[in-house]
């Protein structure tokens, strides 16, 4: 173990000193790194239909190469699973992270390279854990181990004539790390790669109760699910008292705000520390690397070359896009990525607001499309749709608007998602349509249903009745009648749904 840590406290310093070195020359780092992207990729048949050979610098990259939507760059991928190689990247594909579905697909499948492991996610776990350290130098972390708590979907084999892979991310990355690290971390991969959540709780929970757990990485979803769970066995009133020495928590994937209040009676009066990153399946994009701020360092040396669309323009057939060199503190942009795993100008679909450009640190801001993901469940507005328009089927009904907002979890309670719908024909049982809405989520998007298997951490949607013109009153309030105003399908925070509830008792007192 001690070797171990040596080599550890060695890459980090390393690190430290790349990180020091694309903050002070951000933009000369990016450009090498987009020449390099070109360069390699300039002969497979992406690289050979958009003329890569032909490209001498990014304002012609724009000009050749169009922004691309999952559903445009889609007929690549699906070939690449069936075995083909060199369409999108030089090196041959193997691996691919199972991510929510679109408005066409139940999942999307996204590209995993050699070089996007080793020089993106790989990366990004070694430099989160080098600013951690490089912020509280005083650490213990490495005398225990980290636990990681991975996705819902274990590695498998597209068919039994496909040498491709797909899962979660993060089992594809697990899947994939150096033998070493296996000393290092808990629980083991049999238990980690598990893809029966309530078994795979369970397990976990027994595996890692006597260990010395000094960090925790994972959704906050999942992780107050074991958490919980490690305090019904062991009888212990904080996780402190099971883990002495834990000290922080890394997390990605969904909000942290919300999540605050129970993991500080979770962890008990001494608290713990928390680190946020800014990870995906298309790769790994920022770090928080300050103490006292939740700003997000953009990570500029991972094979990713950035772009970013104007809030303004993010709807347009052919939007403005812009470098890095030239966003603005305070404004908002949607993400495009063209990858070392060949995604191209491609579309990630989040849209974050530069908080600094000296270093270029950011905060995530939403999505293109109004959604829901405070469980990490990747719910847009088609899904949301799709499943009221079968429920409104199967029970008779007929739904005139509807919104949606995640009910976050109490101390004694899980998470859920909380509905207001307007029925011009209600259906003959609310219950009935509550279920129907659900079952008919679970089975559009397969995040939703992961969250949702057997209530660990979703529990069945909450549904309310608004009377005949509700919809129209609060618009009015708003002043939003009329003209492209539309109201809001789903919002990841409760703004809209409070004011419409609020709305809902008036009307009943």
């Amino acid at each position: 173990m001690a070797i171990i840590n040596s080599i550890i406290t060695w890459v980090m310093k390393k690190r430290m000193h790349d990180i020091e070195l694309f903050m002070k020359y951000p933009l000369e780092v990016q450009d090498e790194l987009f020449t390099k992207l070109i360069s390699e990729a300039k002969n497979t048949e992406f690289g050979k239909t958009h003329g890569f050979a032909e490209v001498s610098n990014q304002e012609q990259f724009r000009k050749q190469v169009p922004v691309f939507a999952y559903e445009d760059i889609h007929p690549y991928i699906e070939r690449n699973m069936k075995g083909e190689q060199n369409l999108l990247w030089p090196s041959d594909i193997k691996w691919f992270a199972k991510s929510s579905g679109t408005t066409n697909a139940r999942s999307k499948f996204i590209p995993v390279s050699y070089e996007a492991l080793e020089d993106c996610h790989f990366k990004g776990g070694k430099d989160m854990l080098s600013i951690y350290c490089n912020n509280f130098p005083e650490t213990e972390m490495f005398d225990g181990k980290g636990l990681t708590i991975g996705g819902s979907q274990q590695v498998n084999q597209f068919d039994s004539e496909s040498e491709s892979f797909y899962g979660d991310v993060s089992a594809v990355i697990m899947s994939n790390l150096p033998y070493w690290t296996r000393f290092v971390r808990t629980p083991s991969l049999d238990i980690a790669l598990m893809d029966e959540w309530e078994e795979k709780i369970e397990k976990m929970a027994n595996h890692t109760i006597e260990e010395n757990v000094t960090s925790i990485s994972g959704v906050p979803t999942w992780t107050i699910v074991l958490l919980q769970r490690i305090l019904e066995i062991t009888g212990a009133k904080h996780i402190k008292e099971v883990w002495p020495n834990l000290e922080v928590f890394f997390h990605g994937a969904v909000a942290f705000g919300p999540y605050k209040g129970i993991f500080k009676k979770l962890t008990g009066p001494e608290g713990i520390s928390y680190l946020e990153t800014y990870n995906a399946s298309e790769g790994f994009f920022g770090i928080q690397d300050q103490k006292n701020s939740d700003e997000m360092l953009l990570m500029l040396d991972y094979g990713v070359y950035y772009e970013f669309i104007p809030y303004e323009e993010i709807h347009k057939d052919d939007p403005k896009v812009i470098g890095l060199g030239d966003v603005k503190v305070g404004e908002q942009y949607a993400i495009l990525i063209s990858t070392n795993a060949g995604l191209w100008r491609y579309k990630i679909g989040d849209t974050v607001q530069f908080t600094s450009v000296s270093p270029y640190r950011i905060k995530i801001s939403g999505r293109t499309k109004h959604f829901i993901n405070a469980f990490g469940e990747e719910v847009v507005v088609e899904n949301a749709e799709r499943a009221v328009s079968i429920a409104a089927e199967q029970t008779g009904a007929e739904v005139i608007n509807f919104t949606a907002a995640p009910k976050y979890f109490g101390e004694n309670e899980k998470g859920a998602h909380e509905w207001v719908i307007e029925f011009t024909d209600e259906p003959n049982d609310l219950e009935e349509f509550t279920k129907a809405l659900d079952a008919s989520l679970r089975k559009i998007n397969s995040d939703y249903d992961a969250k949702r298997h057997k209530g660990l951490a979703l529990s069945l949607p909450i549904v309310h009745k608004a009377e005949p013109g509700c919809f129209y009153r609060w618009m009015k309030k708003r002043g939003k009648l009329g003209g492209q105003n539309k109201v809001p399908r789903l919002s990841n925070t409760r703004e809209y749904l409070d004011d419409l509830l609020e709305m809902l008792q008036g009307a009943e007192a």
